[in-house]
């Protein structure tokens, strides 16, 4: 992946990619222009051994197109496509495929940002929307489709697996048969899409399971080092093509030196992710064995229930380094944790080198209405940890001056 899509011969042979700060790219003929614009506007299709050239940044950058080269490697995907932030990789993915009357399936819980944008904006527009949970069966799913209320066509099921902020698993292989059920008897394709940010690229590949679409807040993981805001989806290029198209129209494609920078990050993503993986194990044994802690979710941990560790065992290769864990005394006391924390950051985001630890009650789900934080496991004793690569014996010791 770290030599992937770039020719040091190209760029006077300078071993990393330089920053591209240039809005439009000069033709050798106008015969070529015209050619280009054919193509980008999907006027004519690519001829087998032709290439797209550098139109407009809009359209194409080169740090964009290493970039997407290289998240597609990692994913094992055919395409990406890198977006100036998660959400409106999210946004957008879920505008290219849906319309007014179209169906909604969307599993609970998801990040705040995308549940306002599911349940308001979409709502607002006249897309149906189907929440459910990883309870929830696929007969109950499909009942409720069979309603009045739900008449119209099926177009996509989305889902966060860890679901953010609870780290609930949601089943991949259940879902893809709820998609073929779906598509056999509504004869649409239905996007099976699925938020991937707690645990891919490394450790769940949910291409392999049947989704269509993958989607990550780059900011996150894939970065690392809170220094950029971005995202990506990944998938076949047939289902990535109408995402990039929307893109370029709406104008959400990446900076260059965004695209740079997260490029940088990606050569210390294995590294960055295992460490903090195992800080996470730490640290989860001393918040299980911890009486002050009320509860603990953490993927593949017995802590979760049966039925949740077999799903962690069938689809995931690895735990993460996102720990969700419940206080005693609710948000009175949940408050004086956080306000105790020394190490460990106070802040929303995840995914970063430096430890941080929030309060999603009020915090990054604040928009979710209380009754259905309640019901979803959102409480407001709840306290979403992401680890990072500190010393394990420093964020444990934060942690039990805290409590």
């Amino acid at each position: 992946m770290m030599s992937f899509g770039y020719t040091p011969e190209w760029s006077e042979g300078s071993v990393k990619p330089p920053i591209f700060q240039t809005s439009t790219f000069v033709f050798k003929t106008a015969e070529e222009g015209k050619r280009f614009f054919e193509v980008a506007y999907g006027k004519s299709e690519l001829n087998a051994k032709e290439e797209i050239g550098l139109i407009y940044s809009r359209i194409n950058n080169p740090n964009m197109q290493i970039l997407e080269e290289r998240l597609a490697v990692l994913e094992g995907s055919e395409s990406a496509a890198a977006f100036e932030s998660g959400m409106s990789a999210i946004s957008t993915t879920m505008l290219s495929y849906l319309k007014p009357g179209d169906i909604l399936i969307y599993g609970n819980p998801v990040y705040g940002g995308t549940h306002h944008f599911i349940t308001h904006f979409l709502k607002d527009i006249g897309v149906k929307i189907l929440p459910f949970s990883s309870n929830t069966n696929n007969d109950e799913i499909l009942e409720k489709l069979s309603t009045k209320e739900f008449s119209g066509p099926v177009k996509m099921i989305y889902f966060e697996s860890p679901a953010n902020p609870t780290n609930t698993l949601f089943d991949l292989e259940e879902l893809n048969n709820l998609k073929i059920t779906i598509n056999k008897k509504s004869k649409e394709d239905v996007m099976l899409v699925m938020d991937n940010t707690y645990l891919g690229p490394l450790w769940q590949k949910p291409l392999d399971f049947g989704v269509d679409i993958v989607c990550y807040s780059a900011t996150k993981f894939l970065n690392g080092h809170s220094d950029v805001i971005a995202g990506c989806v990944m998938g076949s290029k047939n289902v990535i093509r109408p995402v990039k198209t929307l893109r370029t129209f709406l104008g959400s494609m990446i900076a260059p030196y965004t695209a740079w920078l997260l490029t940088r990050s990606l050569e210390t993503l294995h590294l960055r992710m295992k460490k903090q993986e195992e800080n996470a194990l730490e640290v989860v044994k001393y918040l299980i064995s911890n009486k002050k802690i009320k509860s603990v979710s953490f993927p593949g941990t017995k802590q979760m229930g049966e039925k949740q560790y077999k799903i962690f065992k069938n689809q995931c290769s690895g735990s993460g380094a996102m720990i969700s864990f419940e206080v005693f005394g609710g948000e009175k006391k949940a408050f004086q944790f956080l306000n105790n924390l020394k190490l460990i950051k106070l802040a929303v985001s995840l995914g970063s080198n430096e430890s941080l630890a929030q309060h999603p009650y009020s915090m990054t789900h604040a928009d979710v209405p209380d009754e259905i934080k309640e019901k979803i496991g959102i409480n407001q004793g709840l306290i979403r940890l992401s680890v990072g690569i500190e010393n394990a014996s420093d964020i444990i010791n934060d942690l039990k001056q805290a409590l």
